[in-house]
């Protein structure tokens, strides 16, 4: 099943384009120590330098840090927030949303108005307003981007759930006397795997571009490098060196197109699986 998946993906023009992308940014993150060994902070050369100097091929930038080693290092922190957001968020939103779809009624209609609390306050506002409250750190981060990421997730979930719960294999396995917990976990959520992996695959895009976003604005971790905060750090000489927030935001943009591929073509690879289940998965 896995290897037909894999195979239909990379038949996709944008699946192939995505793994190639997602590749090198992850050969860049995982490289980092080697390709750069050191302190991405450290002052190595003069200040300000242009790319394609000697030894830095991006440049340094107003305190002569080397460009290159900060988006090396800054791929692992923006891909791991990216990740650990992402995780939190669908966790929560598969959890919620398991819960109200299978079981409906006024369950359905408590969760769903829990969620709607969180939707109907702007998402980007209640994450500053979180990193600002418990202070700027990887963790703060994290929980703000998770916290206003998990409703959609809940939303898909439970129109999935409700679906599913009404199929031939969920009723023979209530009329087995299969308890609740694990018709939801070994009946149910395996056949609605497939949009769950679509959707986390775009909202870490989504995950990356907003901890972009917060660090940009000056709330990110100071003591972690992030392409936010070199974006961030940069604006302020954006005439003068725009290498500081080009490069950095081209390693942004090649990362976010890369899982948009990857999600647009995960969406039809799973498709067909979706299309031609009829019970358990």
């Amino acid at each position: 099943m896995t290897k037909n998946i894999l195979a239909r993906l990379l038949r996709q023009p944008a699946g192939v384009a995505g793994v190639l992308m997602l590749a090198v940014i992850l050969l860049v993150a995982f490289g980092a120590n080697w390709l750069y060994p050191g302190d991405p902070w450290a002052m190595v050369a003069d200040p300000n330098l242009p790319p394609l100097s000697a030894g830095h091929p991006f440049g340094t930038d107003m305190l002569g840090r080397d460009v290159a080693a900060g988006v090396a290092h800054g791929a692992r922190v923006s891909l791991l927030i990216g990740v650990v957001a992402t995780a939190v968020a669908v966790l929560v939103g598969t959890v919620l949303g398991a819960v109200a779809g299978y079981h409906g009624g006024w369950v359905d209609d408590l969760v769903m108005r829990f969620t709607e609390i969180f939707q109907t306050i702007p998402g980007f506002l209640l994450a500053l307003l979180m990193v600002a409250i418990f202070g700027p750190s990887m963790y703060s981060i994290v929980g703000a981007i998770g916290a206003i990421s998990w409703p959609s997730v809940a939303r898909l979930v439970r129109a999935e759930f409700l679906s599913l719960r009404t199929r031939d294999f969920v009723k023979a396995a209530v009329l087995g006397g299969q308890s609740s917990l694990r018709i939801v976990f070994r009946q149910i959520l395996p056949n609605a795997l497939s949009p769950i992996v679509v959707a986390a695959s775009l909202m870490m895009a989504s995950a990356i571009l907003l901890e972009s976003a917060i660090s940009f604005l000056g709330l990110g971790d100071r003591n972690m490098i992030s392409w936010g905060f070199m974006i961030g750090a940069g604006r302020t000489t954006l005439l003068q060196s725009w290498w500081l927030s080009a490069i950095p935001g081209a390693a942004i943009f090649v990362t976010v197109l890369g899982l948009n591929f990857l999600g647009d073509a995960l969406n039809h690879a799973l498709s067909p699986r979706r299309r031609s289940s009829g019970g358990q998965a």
